[in-house]
């Protein structure tokens, strides 16, 4: 019979070695086993409740970009939560990347199930542009599985937050144009509606998915990363990064 801790304290023994992952010991092959590993392995890390979920693949090119054939979510820790202009050191990462994202902040609870756009939009108290720093910490993904993908968190290394856009609701979402930048040169261009065709849709997907619902739902507080509207940027070395969704406001973040 699978065992979620056994998995969760291999896939830990990993992380602290920063080895590349070809192969869990034992792998979940099924998406509910990945879950359960996933939710041993905030529990074995004190991350219970979450600081907020991130959704990854929720653009069809993310998702033909990792082979998943839909999205997928991760919990997210307090301590790799961030504010924009933070200066994060590279030397705890594995082949790190950058993503451009729109991330909300809320303001009451979203049980479990079924979810519409307008239920989740109406559990949002703050919008704003946001970086994920995301780690390829695998070798082939075929070989290692996806289901892998879920308990590690989906590739989740730290979240760089924006400030709040003021009066978020009169904004088109959907046709909000995202724009990354290292060192001052876009190397990334999307638009919220590759977020599931409305960022608020991806956050309805997240609170109806079974990894929020192994978590007991979402709760007020919690911050959301709603995917990239990009593919990740595999960086070289220290830099600079900008999103930019005008008009929210700008996020930085240094890295060194």
């Amino acid at each position: 019979m699978f065992d979620p801790d056994r998995a969760a304290a291999a896939l830990q023994a990993a992380r602290s070695t920063r080895q590349v992952l070809h192969r869990l010991d034992p792998a979940p092959t099924t998406l509910a086993e990945g879950i359960a590993t996933q939710l041993a392995i905030a529990r074995r890390t004190g991350a219970l409740p979450p600081a907020g979920f991130k959704i990854g693949a929720t653009a069809r090119r993310m998702q033909d970009y990792l082979g998943l054939p839909g999205p997928a979510a991760g919990f997210m820790a307090e301590a790799n939560l961030h504010g924009s202009g933070s200066t994060l050191s590279l030397k705890p990462y594995l082949h790190p990347g950058v993503e451009c994202e729109i991330a909300v902040i809320l303001t009451t609870d979203l049980p479990p199930g079924p979810c519409t756009p307008a239920t989740a939009a109406a559990a949002v108290g703050h919008v704003m542009a946001a970086i994920e720093v995301v780690e390829n910490r695998y070798g082939p993904l075929a070989a290692l599985g996806t289901p892998t993908v879920v308990p590690d968190q989906g590739y989740h290394a730290a979240a760089i937050l924006g400030a709040p856009a003021p009066d978020w609701q009169t904004l088109d979402l959907p046709s909000l144009q995202g724009t990354l930048s290292i060192d001052g040169s876009i190397r990334g261009i999307g638009t919220g509606a590759d977020l599931l065709g409305d960022p608020m849709a991806a956050l309805a997907w997240l609170a109806a998915s079974d990894e929020v619902a192994a978590f007991g739902g979402l709760r007020a507080g919690q911050v959301v990363m709603l995917g990239s509207v990009i593919p990740p940027i595999w960086l070289d070395g220290p830099c600079h990064v900008t999103v930019r969704f005008p008009p929210l406001p700008e996020v930085e973040l240094h890295l060194v």
